[in-house]
């Protein structure tokens, strides 16, 4: 049973990092804004 606790433990201690990396990077990196531009073939929009 100690090898349970022990397996549970470290799983928990590893999704617990996890968690702590992703709200880091939810909360504190800004992407950046930029313009985008598509430019679309006028034959994209003929039906076949």
């Amino acid at each position: 049973m100690p090898s349970l606790f022990r397996f549970l433990t470290v799983v928990a201690v590893i999704a617990g990092i996890v968690y702590g990396v992703l709200f880091a990077l939810a909360n504190f990196v800004n992407p950046k804004s930029r313009e985008m531009t598509v430019t679309i073939p006028p034959d994209k929009f003929l039906k076949k």
